[in-house]
């Protein structure tokens, strides 16, 4: 679906350039947006690479795992039969953890092992609740450390890249308590609705 979105508007941007006779504006558009993106994917390499460092250490030195037990009962409530099994239970608090540290290329991998493993508790058939609200805690996350943004920032010029992180904070619990309380709400509803 993502490519046909792209491919679209890049034909939109073509057409509408030779209609209105600014095709030299379009040629120096793509030309300097390859080359932005080009600049921005090395800075983001240099600082995902640090903060990938410093994420295996904290894995090395047992921080993780300190922050992992302290997640488990926090997510115990919303996982119940997922908490009945260690392994999902530490690959999920493991995702959130990730996220915390505003790590989502860690995270992604972590959390697509977490549902495999809760599709095997579960089975093949439909999606359960739960992988649904993992689904949605994984999207909305708690972010400590913006990582990512905070190095598009920096790559774009910003003096002090980490100044947003009150405003990343509140945004993302405010996402997370929306995106969880919507998600036991349609959970309810679906399961209202099919025992009419």
């Amino acid at each position: 679906m993502m490519n046909v979105l792209w491919a679209g508007m890049i034909i939109l941007a073509c057409v509408t350039a030779c209609m209105t006779g600014r095709t030299a504006e379009l040629s120096a558009a793509v030309t300097e947006g390859t080359e932005q993106a080009v600049t921005l994917c090395l800075a983001l390499t240099g600082v995902m690479g640090l903060w990938s460092g410093v994420m295996e250490l904290m894995q090395k030195s047992g921080i993780c795992q300190g922050l992992t037990a302290l997640l488990c009962p926090i997510l115990r409530p919303l996982f119940p039969r997922a908490s009945k099994d260690k392994e999902t239970m530490e690959g999920i608090a493991a995702n959130v953890t990730a996220n915390l540290m505003g790590l989502s290329n860690a995270a992604t991998p972590i959390g697509l092992r977490a549902i495999e493993r809760m599709y095997g508790l579960y089975g093949k058939k439909g999606t359960p609740d739960e992988v649904l609200t993992f689904v949605v805690l994984n999207t909305t996350s708690i972010q400590l450390i913006p990582t990512t943004v905070a190095a598009v920032r920096a790559a774009l010029g910003a003096a002090q890249p980490f100044d947003i992180m009150p405003a990343v904070w509140g945004a993302s619990i405010c996402s997370v308590v929306v995106g969880l309380t919507a998600a036991r709400l349609f959970a309810r509803f679906s399961i209202s609705g099919g025992n009419q």
